[in-house]
C-alpha cells in the first residue's frame, strides 16, 4: 500500500503555501504553523483537501451569519476553527482535552515576559 504522504495524486490537491514575490505570507508564525497542520493532517489522511475546504467555508459562512466583518483579518482564526472542529469530529482529539490546551497556552502567554518565545510549562495538557 503507497504511503498517503507519497501519493502523488494526494499531494498534487494540497493547496500551495500562499507567497508573494518575497516568499511565504502570514502575517504571525501562528498562521504559518495552523496552515501547515491542517496540511499534514490531510496529508496523513485525517481528512481530505475537499471536506477541509468545506468545513473552512461553514466556518466563514457561520462568522458572516454572525456579522463578523468580512475584512480578512480573521481568516486565520476560522481556519483555525475548522481545523479544531475536524480534529474533534475525526477523534483525533476531545474537546475537553483542546480546551485544556488553550487555557495551558492562555496561562503560558500571560506568564511569558514580552519578547520572549511562549512555551507551555512542564506538565502542561
Amino acid at each position: 500500500m503507497t504511503s498517503p504522504r507519497l501519493d502523488p495524486g494526494r499531494l498534487a490537491a494540497l493547496p500551495l503555501l500562499p507567497r508573494d514575490e518575497e516568499g511565504p505570507v502570514f502575517d504571525e508564525p501562528w498562521q504559518a504553523q495552523a496552515f501547515a497542520l491542517a496540511v499534514k493532517l490531510s496529508e496523513q489522511g485525517h481528512f481530505t483537501w475537499k471536506t477541509w475546504a468545506q468545513t473552512l467555508a461553514e466556518e466563514l459562512a457561520a462568522a458572516s451569519a454572525r456579522g463578523e466583518p468580512d475584512d480578512g483579518s480573521r481568516y486565520y482564526h476560522h481556519w483555525v476553527a475548522a481545523l479544531e472542529r475536524l480534529v474533534v469530529e475525526r477523534g483525533l482529539s476531545g474537546d475537553a482535552a483542546l480546551n485544556e490546551r488553550k487555557l495551558a497556552w492562555a496561562d503560558a502567554y500571560r506568564h511569558t515576559p514580552h519578547g520572549q518565545p511562549v512555551e507551555l510549562r512542564e506538565g502542561s495538557p
